[in-house]
């Protein structure tokens, strides 16, 4: 057991697992259920996590925020949050810019950091007039809001949802350490990436607004089995070969010495199937972005963040993965990090 709370990805195949899962993960002591936005929504899956569960904090993890708008942000919190009788927190980032363009039809991405502090101004604005009862007004240059007139016929169960800020580049970082209540890191960057690039950045952004640093999570892309731990590093190796492929994580891979094998890892990646992949990342690069192997192995890896982060959050590989290894995977975190 590593001594700092630790959260999981919701994930399944149906909405009987994503309960099933979110059951599990409270049982087993876990504190947090992120919510991911790539193979589902953000948000709906933790309706059926709030229904199945009493204890479990549940947040979007991440909720893409420049492909929504702030209102409709507002609607989805402060209905997860009285589904859950208040356990509800809001995980945003920005995305890359191809995929807000190409896959949302977002045009309005640039200058992601200004944008995103007006994002969450307008969110926690609309917040908390929606639980009061009153008009809400946040203005800015790129976000700007005004709802007049409108009273929301539902009881809130808060006036104000925490807000966890995304992030892999000291820019983002820093406009959390001045806003947020919570820093998310991305399951790719390392312990050392956290240490050196993040960390500084967060505490700067926090010194700047005059307040304290905010709560850290740290990510960590974990696979694990006993029984076939070489099976768990091919799982690893294919997640971190899809993150290969992303221009914005290039400086990740540069850092650590990783720079001279994108090529060989992107052409793998579109033609060439799981072994190659994993071949043209390597065991070394699978290490360092990765905890891979027995649970002993990943737990081990784990407490390089302990010291760095207030939490860490554990997620399951997903390139290449069908619902039953995805499956797998996931019962795989469950049993590494279950709290007695």
């Amino acid at each position: 057991m590593i001594p700092i709370p630790v959260d999981a990805e919701l994930l399944g195949a149906t909405a009987a697992e994503l309960a099933a899962f979110a059951r599990g993960a409270e049982d087993a002591g876990f504190a947090r259920l992120w919510a991911p936005e790539l193979y589902r929504s953000a948000t709906i899956p933790l309706a059926v996590a709030a229904a199945a569960t009493e204890r479990i904090e549940i947040a979007t993890g991440i909720a893409l925020a420049f492909t929504r708008s702030p209102f409709v942000l507002a609607l989805e919190a402060l209905d997860l949050d009285e589904m859950s009788g208040g356990r509800m927190v809001v995980g945003l980032g920005a995305g890359v810019r191809r995929l807000n363009e190409r896959w949302h039809a977002v045009s309005a991405y640039d200058p992601p950091v200004s944008r995103m502090r007006e994002h969450i101004a307008a969110f926690r604005e609309i917040v908390t007039a929606l639980a009061v009862g009153r008009d809400a007004r946040s203005e800015g240059r790129f976000v700007d809001i005004h709802v007049a007139g409108y009273r929301r016929p539902v009881s809130a169960t808060r006036d104000r949802i925490p807000v966890w800020l995304a992030a892999v580049m000291p820019g983002m970082a820093r406009l959390a350490g001045g806003v947020a209540d919570g820093f998310l890191d991305h399951p790719m960057t390392t312990a050392d990436w956290l240490r050196h690039r993040l960390l500084p950045a967060i505490r700067t952004g926090a010194d700047d607004a005059g307040r304290p640093a905010p709560e850290v999570a740290a990510g960590l892309i974990v696979a694990t089995s006993d029984d076939d731990p070489a099976a768990a590093r091919l799982a690893a190796a294919c997640t971190v070969g899809f993150y290969a492929t992303v221009k914005t994580y290039e400086p990740l891979f540069q850092l650590h010495g990783f720079d001279g094998r994108l090529t060989a890892i992107r052409r793998a990646f579109m033609t060439e199937g799981a072994e190659r992949l994993a071949e043209a990342v390597g065991d070394e690069m699978t290490d360092c972005f990765a905890a891979a192997g027995t649970a002993d192995q990943v737990r081990a890896r784990a407490m390089e963040y302990v010291g760095a982060a207030d939490r860490l959050w554990v997620t399951p590989p997903h390139h290449l993965q069908s619902p039953a290894e995805a499956a797998r995977w996931q019962r795989g975190i469950l049993q590494a990090f279950r709290r007695p």
